[in-house]
């Protein structure tokens, strides 16, 4: 009771606007068992749905028909990933702890996986509405939310929602914490930096393919990939660990930036070359004039005058399965473009170590070097 009554007070002198009446204060989340990361952390995950739609119905009074769609849409659309970006929140943490002498606590631990799963939901919005403005058939082995009889247009809504969805999590948990507005800081900066990337993503639409460069495609990915995907987990358990170098971050951030726009090469790459049933996803990037790492090089560097007329009269112009994706597929592998993916891959884990080298002593090698590890020739 005491610590509702502080929780209610901290509310409504911080937010005296937004108070309106007090509110049950968040469910206690299970304990994080690190040998079982992977369970512990869908566990947490099944807790804050539940959360998300108790505060709907305290908060909002929404009705139970509403409260319901709220929930099937969470169980739909924020589970089924793999969830790297959000355990390498607790991973991070637990790693950046250990650096400093300390034993990470159970509190903590919970804590850290709630960051992960707003991570996790953050990723969740952004991918139902870039699966409807791609015209994207699957997702993580299943029909679009989007293609859904009942859903269709809904889910420009649900993507919102999930995305406010987000700052309700961190204020139920957080908002007693020094460190809340760096955390509400860092979550919008970084959902800017992807809205950014996503511009540039979709304003392709409007280009010719002639004006797709590399230069354009690493732009495209940094912004759109990179922070969110890989400095947002490293960033959250700095800020939660009492990490206040600036130069610490933007050390942290440089290398993290460069193994995000490897991320995305690997994405572009499988997108062309993996099976889908292993995906998760059938790969449409060739029928929607994608600006991807394979094109790019295809195109610009390796492509004949009449190879190019091939692509300007084809990509982005055929559905996937036809014979004009199985053609260009075909240029892809004639062009020697999984080998110079290879390449590109070891170049880049050779540069990645050599950035770690230059951290700050703030920040352990052991977070970059998990990251790494983890995505390093990965097959879906």
């Amino acid at each position: 009771r005491y610590q509702r009554r502080v929780r209610d007070l901290h509310l409504f002198t911080m937010f005296p606007a937004t108070f309106q009446k007090p509110l049950t204060p968040p469910t206690e989340l299970p304990p994080v068992d690190l040998e079982d990361l992977e369970g512990s952390f869908m566990r947490v995950g099944d807790v804050l749905i539940e959360e998300a739609c108790k505060a709907m119905a305290e908060g909002y009074d929404m009705p139970a028909t509403e409260v319901d769609w709220i929930r099937n849409m969470l169980e739909y659309n924020v589970k089924g990933g793999k969830a790297n970006r959000g355990t390498m929140v607790v991973v991070s943490a637990k790693l950046l702890w250990e650096h400093q002498g300390r034993t990470i606590d159970t509190d903590t631990l919970g804590k850290m996986c709630v960051l992960g799963w707003c991570i996790e939901w953050m990723q969740a919005w952004l991918l139902v509405a870039d699966d409807f403005m791609d015209s994207s058939k699957t997702r993580r082995g299943k029909v679009c939310w989007y293609l859904r009889e009942d859903v269709k247009t809904v889910a420009l809504n649900d993507a919102f929602t999930i995305e406010m969805l987000v700052y309700k999590l961190l204020k139920n948990y957080f908002v007693g914490e020094a460190y809340y507005l760096q955390l509400l800081d860092l979550f919008l900066e970084t959902t800017m930096q992807t809205e950014v990337g996503q511009l540039a993503d979709t304003l392709c639409m409007n280009m010719k393919i002639s004006d797709f460069s590399v230069d354009r495609w690493t732009y495209i990915v940094k912004y759109k990939t990179s922070f969110y995907s890989f400095y947002l987990p490293v960033a959250l358990a700095m800020i939660v660990g009492g990490v206040t170098e600036v130069e610490a971050y933007c050390k942290a951030r440089e290398v993290l930036v460069k193994m995000g726009v490897y991320f995305q090469a690997q994405d572009d790459f499988l997108d062309a070359f993996a099976d889908p049933e292993t995906l998760g996803k059938i790969g449409t990037d060739i029928q929607d004039k994608k600006c991807g790492w394979l094109f790019v090089h295809a195109y610009n560097d390796l492509a004949s005058a009449a190879q190019q007329q091939m692509f300007d009269e084809h990509y982005g112009k055929c559905e996937v399965g036809s014979t004009e994706e199985i053609a260009i597929k075909e240029l892809y592998k004639e062009f020697g473009l999984e080998q110079l993916y290879h390449e590109y891959e070891a170049k880049t884990k050779v540069e990645c170590e050599a950035m770690m080298d230059q951290l700050d002593p703030a920040t352990p090698r052991s977070i970059f070097e998990a990251f790494l590890n983890k995505i390093f020739k990965r097959q879906k």
